[in-house]
């Protein structure tokens, strides 16, 4: 498993090296379009190369996922752990109720100490 671990991630580490190479011209990335650049005279512009634009949107736009889901699945989380909390009550309730005899006994011999029968 460790092989293919490896194997997998050397396979995308040389798609990565070859988008870079195939990639490395340079691109304008500006904030908003030159028609309603509410700030043209700062220039919000900058000159990057188009792999690492490509790459940064993809990361984004993983982060983006990660916390969509995050928020997606807090209702499931949550109620987890409110049956967590449950159980442990419930566990708790139940060691309260359970008689406590001193240790470990058989509940026969118990019942022949009770009727004195047991010699």
């Amino acid at each position: 498993m460790r092989t293919i671990k490896w194997i997998l991630l050397g396979a995308i580490g040389v798609a990565l090296l070859v988008l870079a190479l195939a990639n490395g011209q340079s691109v304008t990335v500006q904030l908003l379009p030159a028609e309603i650049d509410l700030f043209a005279k700062m220039n919000m512009a900058i000159d990057l190369p188009l792999f690492f634009v490509i790459l940064l949107a993809v990361a984004v736009g993983i982060i983006i996922g990660f916390i969509w889901e995050w928020l997606r699945e807090h209702k499931h989380r949550a109620e987890a752990a409110r049956k967590g909390r449950e159980v442990n009550k419930l566990e708790r309730k139940v060691s309260e109720l359970r008689p406590d005899n001193g240790g470990e006994s058989d509940d026969v011999l118990a019942l022949l100490e009770d009727t004195g029968t047991r010699r």
